[in-house]
């Protein structure tokens, strides 16, 4: 118990100077995270550094940081006093873990390295520096990312000193850092092109993980740029060699950073040309659609050997006398049976209104018997037809098997599992990172042409039961995604 007002539940995380705990607070009903210091770094000058974090963190106010709710010190069983931060607790995964799963898609690396931006954008207007921006400190949250832990932040021009200056993560520390040089918002921006570059690429783009090595590097050259990332624009390539300048002065602003970024996402992504597996569908779709046309255009020319096959059925025949076959239906009365193809349609339209290439094809000529005085039937009584008294016959023709177009093409099937993406991020049952996700999951299994994407959609079904389980995504929404996904692989599978 802290300060008879917060109740400590359990220890959530633990770091070189505190620990985090999940506690609750009792005065307002509420469960909080607690950062407790070391009750011996609280003897060694430790209290000033987590008072400069309480006061720091709270001086930002923006949607995408933590919040500090409470500072306060208190003497522990041990005759100690010890210093705390009360912050709101966030539920979810560091983006570390996501990024140890592969690469992330750009779209979704330029999102997080946005939201991460604008973040850094803030704070450096109010005259704060980060100084520890990693993949550790940015929380994936069903809000979004959030950046997490101002525990060495540094006011602007501030001349750290020692205690802060042997704090932080080495492949995120800006060259100049390890010269003792004031705080600046260049060595945030400077972190923020590691943590772009390691979320497109999966490493971060130096090798140096320790202070030895950090120090003894010699970078010559010009900095790295991601490389073999699918559809990266090379705006974010030529941003991210930016902001790992080796002089403070050449690299962007946060500001820009986020413009850049945001101006990328804006843009629609460049259709690239379809895979095998695609062009296949796409010749089978056409192939049949041609030989169905064919096949409408032969029955319409063939001349009827075969006797009238109008069998006798019943029907309601309208009001007035019943036109002759060919004409106009009155409105609202059922006019002549549809008997489907092109043959039926042709016979049925005037030809005055056919369009002038109809009127130049050929033409036939059916002989009707002479026209019979046709009695009206009782009203109320329906009138049985046969084909002695039905006027010209016009016979059936066979629909075309349906076999080859019953299902949709690979594009029109890939189209309906991205609008299914759509409506669940519309309706908050697909989190908008995870649609993002797998939409490009999706696409670069179809792209890749050395893999076997029924066998790669495998992999992207077994995501989409993962994005369940960490409850990114509905129940109703996941089933609807495997049931699109199962209409995909049925494509690719009678497309092979």
């Amino acid at each position: 118990m802290l300060t008879r007002r917060y109740r400590l539940v359990e220890q959530i995380a633990t770091g070189g100077m505190s620990a985090i705990w999940r506690a609750f607070d009792q005065s307002l009903h509420r469960t909080v995270a607690i950062k407790v210091l070391d009750g011996c770094m609280s003897d060694h000058g430790g209290r000033d550094l987590i008072r400069r974090e309480a006061r720091a963190t709270a001086r930002l106010i923006h949607p995408d940081a933590i919040e500090v709710y409470d500072y306060g010190e208190t003497v522990t069983d041990r005759g100690r006093l010890a210093a705390y931060v009360v912050m709101r607790l966030l539920d979810g995964r560091p983006l570390s873990e996501r990024i140890d799963e592969g690469p992330l898609p750009w779209r979704e690396a330029a999102t997080i390295g946005l939201t991460v931006a604008k973040v850094l954008a803030a704070a450096h207007q109010r005259g704060i520096v980060h100084r520890d921006v990693t993949a550790e400190n940015v929380l994936l949250t069903l809000e979004g990312p959030k950046l997490l832990d101002f525990g060495i932040a540094a006011f602007v021009g501030e001349q750290v000193d020692q205690r802060l200056a042997d704090y932080g993560t080495p492949p995120y520390v800006a060259p100049e850092r390890l010269t003792g040089a004031a705080a600046h918002p260049a060595v945030d921006v400077y972190a923020l092109g590691v943590l772009i570059f390691e979320m497109l690429t999966g490493a971060p783009p130096y090798p140096e993980t320790t202070w030895e090595a950090v120090e003894s590097a010699c970078r010559t050259g010009p900095p790295p740029v991601p490389a073999d990332v699918p559809g990266l624009p090379p705006e974010i390539s030529e941003l991210c060699a930016g902001c790992l300048a080796h002089e403070p002065g050449a690299r962007p602003s946060a500001q820009h950073v986020a413009d850049v970024l945001t101006a990328a996402l804006r843009e629609p992504e460049t259709p690239a040309g379809p895979s095998p597996w695609a062009r296949r569908a796409r010749i089978v779709t056409v192939a049949a659609a041609v030989l169905t046309s064919w096949s409408a255009l032969l029955l319409w020319l063939q001349p009827d050997f075969s006797a009238p096959v109008v069998a006798a059925f019943d029907s309601y025949p309208p009001a007035t006398p019943m036109p002759s076959a060919g004409g106009p239906s009155t409105p609202g009365e059922p006019g002549p049976r549809e008997t489907g193809g092109a043959a039926s349609r042709a016979s049925a339209e005037p030809v005055a209104d056919r369009p002038e290439r109809e009127r130049s094809q050929p033409t036939v000529t059916v002989t009707a018997p002479a026209p019979q005085a046709v009695t009206p039937p009782e009203a109320g009584k329906p009138k049985k037809f046969s084909a002695g008294d039905a006027g010209p016959a016009v016979r059936r023709s066979p629909r075309a098997a349906p076999a080859a177009t019953a299902l949709p093409s690979l594009d029109q099937a890939v189209g309906r599992f991205n609008a299914a993406l759509r409506a669940g991020e519309s309706t908050g049952d697909i989190r908008p990172d995870v649609a993002l996700d797998l939409h490009q999951v999706l696409r670069n299994t179809l792209r890749d042409s050395s893999v076997d994407p029924v066998q790669g959609l495998d992999d992207v079904r077994g995501k989409v039961a993962t994005r369940f389980e960490e409850g990114a995504l509905s129940a109703g929404a996941r089933t609807e995604l495997e049931q699109e996904l199962r209409l995909i692989s049925t494509i690719l599978q009678k497309t092979a």
